[in-house]
């Protein structure tokens, strides 16, 4: 439990600290953050989609319990 924790606070870390060190301005690294928000909602959409169309969208709607 302890080593998944950490490693979660690693990846975690790693970019944060990459963003740091390039000095970025704050409203720069936040439209970066909202861009790479929406492009892993977007690709986490087509997925559920794709899962709906092939039947497999059921066993997870279940697992998530909507």
């Amino acid at each position: 439990m302890t080593g998944d924790v950490m490693f979660y606070v690693i990846m975690l870390v790693l970019p944060i600290s990459a963003l740091v060190a390039r000095r970025l301005p704050v409203g720069e690294v936040i439209k970066m953050a909202l861009a790479w928000l929406a492009i892993f909602l977007l690709l986490y959409f087509v997925v559920v989609a794709w899962q709906e169309a092939m039947g497999v969208g059921a066993g997870m709607r279940g697992f998530l319990g909507l």
